[in-house]
């Protein structure tokens, strides 16, 4: 089993953060302080506002990425011992932003669609019933629409109600004893807004003997997330957005519940996305005719894992981590409810930026193509989904530039009238 113990924090990293003190997070702090550990992306000229869609790098992670690029001309094959290594802190570190007590309750992947995957081919029903939203991610959905063509899982989806809002009674309409998982985010992508009564759905999930699986690519580094307090079965998510570690740092979570010594779920699940690191005693090159699975979550791992990866994203799960989710969700809350006021004074209507909601607003339009372009012509980075453009500030955006983006995006909208 994988303890839990906190892995090491970089030295810039942790100056910079202990240079803040305790208390609630302030902007002239962190452009002192932390603002020049972003000194290489900061050097773009542009207000970006895009953080929801790929989070700004900090300078120490380009140093990591060489520090296993040197181990493999310096070391060659030794080099996997320290590989490995940093895999386990990858998986310590986020198992900590999960609320999990095991850090092999974290299965490293490439994407969060390889995640939902290891779970639909886990459950022991050939055909299995899922409820699923509307409101997941487009892999999410393109996924589950295309195990219901070829007749592998039947997928009864949960419609919106106005507003884009999902109401937690629909979700718990469509549960019943055929369910075999439920598939949910905890913050949606689209529209930001926070998953209401998620303990109740899964209650429900449970009662029935289903399984659910929390997208909390929108929650986690933003939002306080208690994984194993909630009950989940299962989490998947990534580092691209607001933990700043670029593509590819993703994982599947398993309930410590779901672990035991055999690497066989105690409710029976044992996936089929599966390769020779979730082999017992994966070194030794034993081949037995029945399948021995490593220990507790390491039973969920696959084949040879991409080495980089715990790298790309280690500065910025040390830095989430030092600063702490808390402390930056209520700084997001404040930088929204600035930014909020400033759009209303501009004559802008918009949609979030309270506790509703994720790290982002947005804005509705009729032309987001041309609204986003436009931005990005003045100066200011964003992105739009479903007939909306969304903006999300993070530590690094200053009220000065805030106040500058409302003015572009006021603009902007009477341009196009």
């Amino acid at each position: 089993m994988h303890e839990l113990n906190t892995p090491p924090v970089s030295l810039s990293i942790s100056r910079a953060v202990s240079a803040l003190g305790a208390g609630p997070l302030e902007e002239s702090a962190l452009v002192r302080h932390v603002a020049p550990l972003f000194s290489r992306v900061l050097a773009r000229e542009e207000i970006y506002l895009a953080n929801h869609s790929l989070g700004r790098p900090l300078d120490q992670t380009r140093d990591d990425v060489l520090e296993a690029l040197d181990l493999w001309y310096s070391d060659m094959d030794r080099a996997w011992e320290a590989w490995l290594g940093e895999q386990s802190h990858m998986r310590a570190r986020l198992a900590l932003l999960l609320g999990l007590s095991r850090a092999d309750a974290v299965v490293p992947k490439t994407s969060a669609g390889q995640g939902l995957r290891a779970v639909l081919n886990a459950l022991p029903a050939p055909c299995p019933t899922v409820v699923a939203t509307r409101g997941e991610f487009d892999s999410i959905d393109f996924i589950l629409k295309t195990y219901q063509l070829r007749g592998r899982a039947e997928v009864n989806f949960v419609e919106p109600r106005a507003g884009d809002s999902f109401d937690p009674a629909d979700v718990l309409a469509q549960i019943s004893a055929d369910t075999d998982l439920v598939v949910v985010s905890s913050v949606f992508y689209a529209s930001g807004r926070v998953m209401e009564g998620l303990a109740e759905i899964i209650a429900e999930a449970h009662r029935h003997g289903a399984v659910v699986l929390l997208d909390t690519y929108h929650a986690l580094g933003v939002m306080p997330v208690a994984m194993e307090a909630l009950g989940a079965d299962f989490a998947i998510g990534g580092s691209y957005k607001y933990l700043r570690g670029g593509t590819g740092a993703c994982f599947l979570a398993v309930h410590p519940r779901h672990l035991d010594p055999s690497g066989v779920a105690r409710s029976g699940l044992r996936t089929l996305d599966t390769g020779w690191f979730a082999k017992r005693d994966t070194f030794r090159y034993q081949r037995p005719d029945t399948p021995e699975l490593s220990a507790g979550g390491d039973a969920w791992l696959e084949s040879t894992p991409p080495v980089l990866i715990p790298y790309q994203c280690r500065a910025g799960l040390q830095m989430t981590l030092a600063l702490g989710v808390e402390r930056l969700r209520a700084y997001t809350l404040g930088q929204l409810a600035f930014f909020g006021a400033a759009l209303r004074d501009a004559g802008v209507p918009f949609v979030g930026g309270d506790e509703r909601h994720g790290a982002f607003l947005r804005v509705p339009t009729r032309d987001t193509g041309a609204f986003v372009a436009r931005l990005k012509h003045r100066g200011l980075n964003a992105d739009a989904r479903l007939g909306q453009v969304r903006f999300c500030p993070d530590i690094l955006t200053t009220r000065g530039e805030l106040t500058r983006a409302a003015s572009i995006i006021a603009q902007v909208s009477r341009d196009l009238r």
